[in-house]
């Protein structure tokens, strides 16, 4: 290609409220030929002003695509050396803005680690020498100021001269992308030589004499890490450098990887597979070998060995030289599950998850994108993990909520799978004991191919699982949250020195204060909702904004000091455990005690190593968790799912009692569960009780055939949210008239409706549902809402399209 021909780059700019969906031009000036691609950041100016904004290239091409004459403006810098995006990237960014409704923008952030996202930072500078004394004094050390740093007085002075045009702002776009620079030393004699200095050394000088002694053991050109040298050594910082000094070794900085996984982990062989396990990786490996991008359901009752299915099957793909991906729903299950994929494929895993620094992810990214980790696990945004050469997709628990991403793109993880499954023409793996109703429904229709692991894999019987009905029991009950059969069964267990797992589905010790005099409820200012008392914290929490405050002794309304807290939480049931069982050694696990990095392995840990008695927690204990050790699970209250008004209340109960069933009797105890509820007879509730998933799916399929609900209908969730109520009341009612031009008879719409919780952090919150099942309009026309909607943004209104919403609450 001729180097002089002037090129032009495509590019799609980091300015949120700008949006078209469309790549500006821009032209590649000749100092920059050659160096641009598609899929690497640049930085570009945007706009009348000097203001440089981050942007990502889609295409480059030698025609100007632009008709126009007008004066292009050139690409400014260029941040990557190569592409961050590869074209798989590039394509999956235009499919997922378009099915999530998103811009794509954001779609292509969310395919990097946050390091990469552009910092941006404005400075000011002088156009002129004609100003005050004082502002020449501002500016007697630096030619520009951060005007993030500027004090108000500062402002003051500078406000009337950017109106005169005696100053600028300048915009600069820093890339937060740091690699970990640590000290490498590289020995610089030949043996010989080292020898030579050893003789010349005067007699005390060990220390010395000990570090010539461990540079004559490396190779000459090998390069190591100076703390691992130390260490080795035992020598301090200051020898290396005085040898250094000395011309006996090179010190220079090296780029270290963070390691995020501080755990030792022993490596552990494949285990000979039960019959079932063997046929269900049969059919993987063979969807592999054919090069198919075959979905599969793989429905396994708890405990049946799907890990080991996932092992097997990891291993075909790495055998054939292509990567896999493996899933999790959320942090709290990554310990285990990593450990055991860690522990059979060692250094070729790369982890990407919440629970990492923004450094350690872009590290792992790195690892990933190198091509030096053939084995991804990680949470819902490590479906975008760079892997050109992908095998095989995993989704383990793949009914989890958490695979859905709450802000734009509002993309579900399994339906990125699918996409990447298709481009790769590789199998996909869906794994849950409690398949979402939207995947069995597919699996019995052959969309899905449908494999089934029914036996445990220690070859126990399910645990027994006795229903308390509290409605009785709450009488005699020793403790508000805790039966006498519930203790007495904890009791018996820690007798035995076995372990037991409690779950309880609030955090914090009561859910609300009340005044017995008037009635009056402490409600959080911003939000309509009650705070909830955190002893812990001394502080009354709202769990929606994060507002706290003090617990109150008296009413603020009526000035009684009959002030109660009523409710129940995580924090007042350790307290109950710890006057019932005085002697029991308890473990508590929930959002507060997992703020730390490292805590949810640190909780599991301890209670692996049998340092604890009693694991008590939220629902994040529910799920992936194996101890040999525990024989009973206690579920404290089974109905808190029941009573929120959402369409799959009952199916996220069954799916929560089952699962946490499943974390009893997993090696070879027989376990036992006891749930106490004061629903004992909701189908939900039963069935679970029976663990029996076939025909509960029949129950709620025929309530949702009924109700018109999915997976009978496709959704979509639109809501406006503004600081005042009658603004997003008027939007939503705007646009519900405009789909009803839009839709057919046969669609419905949910609504307008206020949220169940309608103000959150002081925004109002409106919002309508769309059920339908073929709606040739109405695609365009949330796009072109999607579009519109940037300009209400400006003014603060904020409108929401969320394809296929989680609830509808």
């Amino acid at each position: 290609m001729d180097e002089m021909k002037t090129q032009y780059a495509q590019v799609i700019v980091d300015v949120a409220t700008m949006q078209t969906n469309q790549p500006y031009t821009y032209v590649i000036p000749p100092e920059l030929a050659g160096q641009v691609e598609a899929g690497m950041r640049v930085v570009v100016g945007f706009g009348r002003g000097k203001r440089r904004v981050q942007g990502f290239v889609v295409a480059v091409s030698a025609e100007n695509p632009l008709t126009s004459s007008a004066k292009l403006k050139p690409i400014l810098e260029v941040q990557d050396l190569r592409p961050v995006l590869n074209q798989e990237a590039l394509q999956m960014a235009d499919w997922l803005a378009r099915y999530t409704y998103a811009f794509k923008i954001t779609c292509l952030q969310a395919m990097l680690p946050a390091a990469m996202k552009a910092a941006y930072t404005k400075t000011v500078s002088l156009t002129t020498s004609e100003v005050t004394p004082a502002v020449r004094e501002m500016f007697a050390q630096k030619d520009e100021l951060a005007l993030a740093k500027l004090s108000p007085e500062q402002k003051k002075l500078l406000a009337p001269l950017s109106k005169q045009g005696k100053i600028e702002i300048n915009y600069h776009v820093k890339d937060r992308a740091k690699s970990k620079l640590v000290l490498a030393i590289k020995r610089s004699l030949s043996e010989t030589e080292l020898q030579a200095a050893k003789t010349k050394l005067r007699k005390g000088a060990k220390k010395q004499a000990q570090l010539l002694d461990y540079l004559q053991t490396l190779p000459l050109d090998k390069e190591v890490f100076q703390a691992n040298a130390q260490a080795k050594t035992g020598l301090g910082a200051a020898i290396f450098k005085a040898g250094a000094e000395k011309g006996w070794l090179k010190q220079s900085k090296v780029e270290s990887y963070r390691n995020p996984y501080k755990q030792e982990v022993v490596k552990t062989e494949a285990k000979s597979l039960l019959p079932q396990q063997a046929q269900v990786v049969q059919a993987i490996n063979q969807a592999s070998d054919e090069g198919k991008a075959q979905t599969f359901l793989l429905q396994g009752i708890t405990g049946s060995g799907k890990t080991e299915v996932y092992l097997h099957a990891i291993s075909h793909v790495l055998a054939q030289g292509k990567q896999a991906l493996l899933l999790v729903p959320e942090i709290s299950l990554t310990p285990q599950m990593v450990s055991q994929v860690k522990a059979r494929f060692g250094k070729e895993v790369a982890m990407l998850h919440s629970g990492l620094s923004d450094g350690e992810k872009y590290d792992e990214w790195r690892r990933i994108e190198r091509g030096e980790a053939q084995v991804v696990v990680g949470a819902r945004s490590a479906i975008f993990a760079p892997l050109p050469k992908l095998g095989l997709i995993i989704m383990d628990e793949e009914h989890e909520a958490s695979y859905k991403q709450d802000d734009m793109p509002r993309y579900h993880a399994r339906d990125v799978a699918i996409w990447r499954s298709e481009y790769h023409a590789c199998p996909l793996i869906l794994g849950s004991a409690t398949p979402s109703l939207e995947t069995r429904a597919r699996a019995q229709k052959g969309v899905y191919g449908w494999l089934k692991l029914t036996h445990r894999a220690n070859g126990k019987a399910l645990p027994a699982v006795s229903l308390i009905d509290m409605k009785k029991e709450i009488m005699t009950a020793p403790v508000q949250d805790i039966s006498q059969v519930l203790l007495a069964a904890i009791k018996q267990k820690l007798a035995q020195k076995e372990q037991v797992v409690l779950m309880l589905n609030r955090r914090g010790y009561s859910s609300f204060a009340m005044c017995r005099e008037c009635g009056f409820v402490l409600k959080c200012p911003n939000c309509d909702i009650s705070l909830t008392m955190h002893l812990d914290s001394h502080s009354m929490r709202c769990h929606y904004c994060g507002h706290e405050q003090g617990i109150p002794s008296v009413c603020p309304s009526c000035h009684s000091k009959r002030i109660g807290y009523y409710g129940t939480g995580t924090e007042k049931v350790e307290t109950e455990l710890k006057e019932l069982l005085p002697t029991a050694r308890i473990l508590r696990m929930d959002v507060d005690t997992t703020r730390k990095k490292g805590a949810h392995e640190k909780i599991l840990r301890q209670f692996g190593a049998r340092k604890a008695d009693i694991l008590l927690g939220t629902q994040m204990i529910a799920k992936g968790l194996d101890f040999p050790n525990v024989t009973l699970v206690g579920v404290l209250n089974a109905d808190t799912a029941l009573e929120l008004p959402d369409f799959r209340a009952s199916e996220r109960t069954f799916q929560l009692l089952t699962q946490v069933s499943g974390r009893a009797g997993r090696a070879q105890k027989q376990g036992e569960v006891l749930i106490q509820t004061f629903n004992p007879e909701n189908y939900a509730i039963k069935l679970a009780q029976k663990q029996d998933y076939e025909r509960y799916f029949r129950m709620e399929m025929a309530v949702r055939h009924r109700g018109g609900y999915p997976p009978y209908f496709y959704t979509i969730k639109i809501t406006t949210s503004y600081r005042d109520e009658a603004t997003a009341a008027k939007k939503i009612f705007q646009i519900a008239g405009q789909l009803k031009q839009v839709l057919s008879p046969t669609a419905q719409i949910l609504g307008p409706s206020p949220r169940s919780v309608m103000r959150v952090n002081n925004r109002y919150y409106y919002q309508l549902v769309i059920k339908y099942k073929r709606e040739s309009l109405l695609e365009d026309y949330l796009q072109h809402l999607l579009l519109i909607s940037q300009k209400e943004e400006r003014q603060g209104l904020r409108i929401v399209i969320d394809r296929e919403p989680i609830n509808f609450i």
